[in-house]
């Protein structure tokens, strides 16, 4: 197999398409040229299809990010804050994902992919990071962005790829509290929110709060393709 492909999610939302106003599927376009620079042909998966056949048809899977995850889907109640959720767009990932853990399909999530990939094998979530104690001051939200660092486990596969640490992005007001059944694999070195989980017995099985497509570092989706080519 010479370019895996690799199916990305992706939300559909009322956007501005040339003169009209109308719901579009949507993404931006920096993951698609993440999974080119890694070796992958990428396609678009929109909500709409709540059908999981589509793991069959392709070789590895991106949970993208988005917007807020909404609470019943990990049994808590709506806090004000938890704004511009989609159920629907939750449980059509939440299926995928499931549906991926079975096939052991490579997967690679990326900060609000992170975080239902979490929700999805039972974790739960801090609605809001400015006012969780201890986290009152993780980074920035609603559209900018601000840098931390983070450090990986050691002996841990995202450790042996990225180094001990890294300076990463942040764009999000919401984090994982409890990461299910995932193992937690990095952490903010300035407040230890949780920042990669992993599957160790999968494949290839990684989440990221950070948005590495946008930073130019491709590592982990080089390494998505490479598992979905069966390296």
């Amino acid at each position: 197999m010479s370019r895996p492909i690799i199916g990305i999610t992706a939300p559909t939302r009322m956007t501005k398409w040339g003169p009209w106003d109308m719901d579009a599927t949507v993404i931006p376009s920096t993951y698609a040229l993440a999974v080119i620079d890694g070796g992958g042909i990428p396609v678009i998966l929109p909500p709409e299809d709540d059908s999981v056949d589509i793991i069959s048809a392709i070789d590895g899977l991106v949970i993208s990010g988005g917007p807020d995850i909404d609470p019943s889907m990990y049994g808590a109640d709506l806090d004000p804050d938890t704004l511009d959720t989609y159920p629907k767009q939750d449980r059509r990932e939440i299926g995928l994902i499931k549906a991926s853990i079975e096939a052991d399909l490579p997967v690679l999530g990326i900060c609000r992919g992170m975080q239902i990939m979490c929700v999805a094998e039972g974790g739960s979530m801090h609605q809001h990071l400015p006012k969780t104690s201890g986290h009152e001051s993780h980074g920035s939200w609603n559209g900018a962005f601000s840098d931390h660092e983070v450090t990986f486990e050691q002996g841990t596969e995202i450790q042996r790829m990225m180094g001990e640490c890294v300076s990463v992005n942040s764009t999000h007001h919401q984090g994982v509290r409890d990461s299910g059944g995932l193992k937690v694999t990095g952490r903010a070195n300035h407040d230890g929110l949780i920042e990669s989980v992993t599957y160790e017995h999968l494949k290839f099985f990684h989440g990221l709060q950070w948005h590495p497509e946008r930073m130019n570092q491709y590592q982990m989706y080089a390494a998505l393709v490479n598992a979905a080519r069966g390296s």
